[in-house]
């Protein structure tokens, strides 16, 4: 045994002695020796004698500073290195995962140019084949056909998955069915509408996509921002499809549009694949400052990749109904829908019927409703993230930015009903648009804090439900033209239906963590 003082003393070894025979003269009781006193200024540390000691004693210290350093899983907000500093908005927007959110929005941006060139293409589709308008409608609600049955499933394999590999799929099959459609109009009826349906079930997973990538590589400080971010993608999509479709339409044919976005999507689908992680923790070109960052902000209810494909595939359907914050999340989006469809496939009808307008000579119309809401959809980010870091609840923010987003776009139709000019019923039909934006940081957030675990499967729940409103909305505005004959009432009861659904909202809402894994 050592003494006390044998362990306080340095080691005496000679120079001579340690280079004829270093490997017999260094024993392991040596280097434990020195390893109980780690920081002293013997000889031995201050210069190592052997790599193997060096070697341990680098171990030990590294061993001492994760120890010191490491942030516990349960702490969803507290941090050693990061506690109360955010990031500065170059360092935001320079960050990988900025990178990863920019190239989801740029998939949404494909996911709804690709769905709004049809209402365009309709037309010489319609004169050249002789379709009635009613069945011209047909063709065009396909879409709605398969996007109607795919959120739920989609929703399921990205919980299990992971947002990458079910996003990659998603993109290339609805762009090989844009590519794909100019030859089913030419060849078949029933291979044109299966292109349709084809390109509805794949863009069925694109939502559900969204907010796992940002669940997993954004903190909840940030997650507004990321979803403002992303979505603006989705509505310049619109903007981008109604001003581009016409010009390649003119240069390429009918078929000019489907072509250039469906190679687009495959383009995009090679770089999502090489350039992307499905989690922080496996990028290649995620620094070192922005992994801790993410890690130590992160909560820890978010799953990582990993531990993702442990999940049940099946999920717990009846246990995720019997909660009332799912069906505030399935009334909003159903109404969240409803409004954006309906404005979509009617408000270019309402303004030629009331105001005389042709809006195929109209750019304003196709471009600046959907690009405000694509610029308000991220100051609103913004201002819901900095809520939330000045202490306010994530409850009240959410029911906040949702009130928002239905109470503004409810007034806003009411101010359109009663314009009596063409410009100010466009201001207000920007304004109601734009609104809208917000409730991206209302329900649309929201599904990742109730249930990191099943947020894709509630996405796909609740956007199932806001399909079949978009279908009951559109189809029911034509019946209730003929049968009131007046587009200002079908306007005003869309007003009442976003009060109510703001109220429903505001009352069953939450922003805290749902037990969904006991029953009610």
């Amino acid at each position: 045994m050592y003494s006390p003082a044998t362990l306080n003393s340095p080691a005496h070894i000679s120079p001579a002695t340690i280079s004829k025979n270093p490997k017999k003269t260094i024993t392991k009781s040596t280097i434990s020796l020195n390893l109980f006193n780690p920081l002293s200024q013997s000889s031995f540390y201050t210069k190592p004698i052997s790599k193997r000691a060096h070697f341990h004693h680098k171990l030990y210290k590294n061993r001492n500073f994760i120890q010191k350093n490491r942030v516990s899983s349960d702490d969803v907000q507290r941090s050693v290195s990061f506690e109360g500093k955010e990031p500065s908005f170059v360092e935001f927007i320079t960050s990988e995962r900025v990178k990863v959110v920019a190239m989801v929005g740029l998939a949404l941006a494909l996911c709804n140019a690709d769905r709004v060139v049809m209402s365009l293409a309709i037309v010489p589709l319609s004169l050249s084949r002789g379709w009635s308008q009613s069945f011209a409608g047909v063709v065009q609600s396909s879409f709605l056909w398969g996007y109607l049955i795919s959120p739920i499933a989609g929703g399921t394999l990205v919980d299990y998955y992971g947002g990458k590999v079910v996003m990659a799929c998603g993109v290339a099959l609805w762009s090989m069915a844009t590519f794909l459609t100019p030859w089913a109009a030419e060849n078949s009826l029933w291979a044109l509408l299966s292109m349709r349906v084809l390109l509805g079930v794949a863009e069925g997973v694109a939502l559900p996509c969204m907010n796992n990538m940002i669940a997993r590589w954004f903190p909840q400080t940030e997650r507004s921002r990321a979803v403002g971010l992303a979505m603006a993608g989705f509505q310049l999509g619109s903007a981008i499809g109604l001003t581009l479709s016409p010009i390649l339409m003119s240069q390429g044919g009918v078929g000019g549009p489907f072509i250039i976005f469906g190679l687009s999507g495959f383009l995009w689908v090679l770089v999502w694949v090489s350039a992307t992680s499905s989690t922080p923790e496996r990028s290649r070109q995620i620094t070192k400052y922005e992994l801790e960052y993410i890690q130590s902000t992160r909560k820890k209810s978010v799953k990582d990749e990993s531990q993702g494909k442990t999940a049940k595939i099946i999920p717990p359907f009846k246990r995720l109904l019997s909660k009332l914050p799912t069906w505030s999340l399935i009334v909003a989006n159903s109404m969240h829908s409803w409004g954006f469809f309906v404005i979509l496939s009617w408000m270019p009808i309402y303004f030629k019927t009331i105001y005389h307008v042709d809006l195929r000579q109209a750019a304003w119309f196709s471009a600046v409703p959907w690009s405000m809401m694509a610029l308000v959809g991220y100051f609103a980010g913004v201002i819901s993230d900095k809520l939330i870091q000045s202490g306010m609840t994530v409850t009240l923010t959410r029911k906040i930015m949702q009130s928002i987003g239905f109470i503004g776009p409810g007034i806003a139709l009411i101010g359109l009903i009663i314009a009596k000019s063409p410009v100010a019923a466009s201001a207000w039909l920007t304004l109601a648009v734009g609104l809208k934006a917000f409730s991206h940081c209302g329900f649309l957030v929201n599904l990742q804090e109730i249930a990191p675990q099943y947020s894709g499967v509630l996405h796909g729940m609740s956007n199932t439900a806001g399909t079949l409103a978009a279908i009951i909305g559109t189809v029911g505005a034509g019946f209730f033209v003929e049968l009131v004959g007046s587009f200002q009432g079908f306007l005003l009861l869309t007003a009442v239906l976003y009060f109510s659904a703001a109220l429903f909202w505001n009352i069953f809402s939450t922003g805290e963590r749902v037990n969904f894994d006991e029953g009610s």
